[in-house]
Order: structure tokens, then sequence, then C-alpha cells
């Protein structure tokens, strides 16, 4: 099985980084015309891998070629999706791979400076990158005339303050700008009016970090590794109940039951699987037959959940889905801007009435309200956080009904009296 960005783990050095073919896509990608790189990119069926799944050579078309003002480059690494630790291994341990992707889509892009945005508790991580960049800078791949030609690219890394919303790219673009993290309504959008208001791209860490790979070995050699429209291989981040957490690197299109059961060693304790939530907090919660669906953007979709970052939370019988669903909504509650009145408002609110059902203080009609309230923020915020509060209450609420209510009847979680 052919892998893009583990086999470069343990690369942490510029010298051996450069043993395994490194810089070589950059150089590549530079010794052909910018739009050629771009057109590399889409072939490949790069979708963005922070979790909306965007085609990235698709999102680097819509920047203008011919403009007055600078272009940026935001790489993503604010990670603050609960269960998501997939980019802090990438910058542990291949920074350079973030730095040659750089390269690459500034080049395409006309971009001569980058920032990455990091979250601020990553700060062994920011070191390491912030190292890695003083390489490249030595070795000439930063700076003035990389690779030779009359091109130059300067990167900083910028540290944020632990804002979830800063995750979504408007409200990076706004921290990194000295402002309150809020997003942004849209139209216009970043690839016009990003940063300072020019024209920008923000790219996660894992979407930057598969560039190399691309450019040295071909968009369709890329494409090939996963399925029609989803192209390559993708880092999943594997908790909760099984026997063998961590990141696994698997071709797109694998399914759900063979990264639990063949590569996370399968639930711990040999207990039932209860459920799974598939990419991240936000993500519908699947239950245990519902496991045999593709690892790509658009099965999951059908499947009624969705890829997102990756992150794959297993849940044994033991599982109390009133706390899971306690823990979901208090975080959610936390993190909103508050710029928008239902997710201020209604995100509180379900984190208020989850906590009374969780205690065994729930009333009856709870539930029904607690889905009023979730179905009342959808699709009515300015970014996607109010969907992500909402999806994982819908289906918790639709899922695991009769467990709520039971636990709203006896007042307390039916899984402890088993």
């Amino acid at each position: 099985m052919s892998l893009v960005i583990t086999p470069w783990f343990g690369a942490v050095k510029i010298g051996d980084y450069i043993k395994r073919r490194g810089y070589e896509g950059a150089k590549k990608a530079l010794s052909i015309k910018p739009e050629d790189v771009i057109e590399e990119v889409k072939k490949s069926n790069l979708r963005g891998r922070g979790g909306a799944g965007f085609p990235t050579g698709l999102k680097w078309s819509f920047v203008p070629r011919e403009t007055d003002k600078p272009k940026y480059l935001c790489v993503n690494a604010d990670e603050g999706e609960p269960g998501t630790f997939k980019d802090r291994y990438i910058i542990e341990n291949a920074p350079h791979l973030i730095i040659e992707g750089a390269v690459i889509a500034s080049w395409a892009v006309g971009i001569h400076r980058a920032y990455v945005y990091i979250r601020g508790e990553y700060l062994k991580f920011a070191l390491i990158l912030e190292k890695a960049i003083e390489e490249a800078y030595q070795r000439g791949f930063l700076g003035k005339n990389i690779f030779g030609k009359d091109f130059s690219l300067d990167i900083y890394i910028h540290r944020g303050a632990g804002a979830y919303v800063c995750g979504e790219e408007t409200a990076l673009i706004e921290s990194l700008e000295g402002k309150r993290g809020n997003p942004r309504v849209r139209p216009p959008f970043p690839a016009t009016n990003g940063l300072y208001d020019c024209p920008t791209v923000v790219n996660n860490v894992e979407t930057i970090a598969c560039l190399p790979y691309i450019l040295r070995e071909g968009g369709e050699n890329f494409a090939s590794l996963g399925v029609e429209k989803n192209g390559g291989t993708k880092l999943f981040a594997v908790s909760g109940h099984v026997k063998d957490p961590g990141v696994y690197e698997l071709p797109m299109g694998s399914s759900l039951r063979e990264l639990i059961y063949n590569y996370a060693g399968g639930v711990r304790g040999n207990r039932r699987l209860k459920a799974v939530i598939p990419g991240g907090s936000s993500s519908s919660i699947l239950m245990a037959d519902e496991i045999d669906v593709s690892l790509d953007y658009d099965s999951m979709i059908k499947a009624g959940t969705m890829l997102g970052s990756g992150a794959v939370i297993v849940l044994d019988e033991t599982a109390c889905m009133a706390e899971v669903l306690r823990v979901i909504t208090r975080f959610y509650a936390h993190e909103s801007c508050g710029q928008c009145t239902p997710c201020r408002q209604g995100t509180s609110w379900m984190a208020k009435i989850a906590e009374r059902i969780a205690i065994g203080k729930g009333k009856k009609g709870d539930i029904d309200l607690l889905l009023d309230i979730a179905h009342s923020i959808m699709g009515k915020t300015i970014c996607p956080l109010g969907d992500a509060a909402a999806m994982p209450v819908i289906a918790i609420c639709d899922k695991f009904r009769s467990e709520l209510e039971e636990q709203i009847r006896e007042r307390r979680c039916p899984i402890e009296r088993e």
C-alpha cells in the first residue's frame, strides 16, 4: 500500500528529509508553470483535509492571477476539533513536508508570504516548526531566489489563543489581523478578500503535506490511491474505546470497520461496539450496525454523517450517551463566539438541558426540546459552528432516544445499572 505522509515520519531534520527525496516536489513545481502546478493538483483529486473536503486545486484557481494586491497563504494548524490530533503528528514528525508544501502552493498561486496559524496549546510543535523553517532558510529553500528561480517566500508562525472557532478560515484570518476571531459573512470569500482584504488561500496542514507527493509522483498517481473524486490517502486519528488508539494513514475509500478492527485492534476488552463518532465531535454519530461505510467525503454524506477531520471516536457498550451528549454540548456552548443569536443562545440552552439529563434531573419533553433547538440552529449561523453543535445532538437524540428517555425516567444512567 502506497502511503503519502507517514513514510516521512522521523525525518525531522532537513538532512534526513533530503535523504528521503525531500524538496524534490518543490523543485519540480518551480520548474513548470504555476498554472500547470494547479492542474496537477486538480488531477490528484486532493480535497481539503481540514473537514470541508473542498477540491484544493479548484480552491486555488479562484485566486486572481493578475492583481495589484499581495497574496497570502495561511496554513491552518489550529486543530481544535475534539478527537483530532493528526496535524500535530505531521508537525512533530515531518515538519519539512509542511514547508515544502507551502513552497509548492505559494508558487502555484503567486504568493510570497505565508503564515502557519497554530493552536496556542501547541507550543512544543510550534518550536519544532520554527526550527525546521530556520533550516529551510539556511539551505535556501525559503527566502529569495528559491532553487535559483526569481521567486521568494517567507513563512511566519502565528500562535492562536485557544479558540475553536478560529479553525474556520475567516475567523482565522480575523485573528491573524489582530482582531477578535469572529467569522466573516461570505461572500466575499478569502480567495479574493482574505487577509488584509487581499487574495488568500487557507489550507489545512494535512492538505499542504500531500503536495510534495503529488508534484513528485504526479497527480494521477495520487488520485489512483483513493476513489473517485477522493484522491490519495487520509490520516485518521482514532481514539476512545479501542485497543490501539493512534494515527493511521489509509487510502481514501477504506472501510470504517476495517480501520477500527484491522488497524486500531478492535474494541478494548473485547466489549461490544456501541457507536462511532466518525469525523470529530461535530459529525453525526453512527451506530454499531452502520460502520460498513467507505471513508471518503461523498460516502459519509450518503451515510448521514461526514468524514470531517478524520477524527474517529469509538464508544463501547459502557458509554453513557447522556454523558456523551453533555460533553459535546458543553464544548460548543463554551466555544461559540457569540456573534449569531441562534448559536449563542442555542448552544448554551442545549448544554443546560444535556447537563440536567446527565445528572438525573431531566424533564419529560427535554429530548424534543433539544431537537427543536438544534433544528433552529441548523443553517442559521454565519459559520459552521452552529451546524457542528446541532448535528451531533440531533443524531444522538434520534438514535439513542430510548436510552435518554430511560435516563430521564429513572433519573440515572441505564448503563450504570447493568
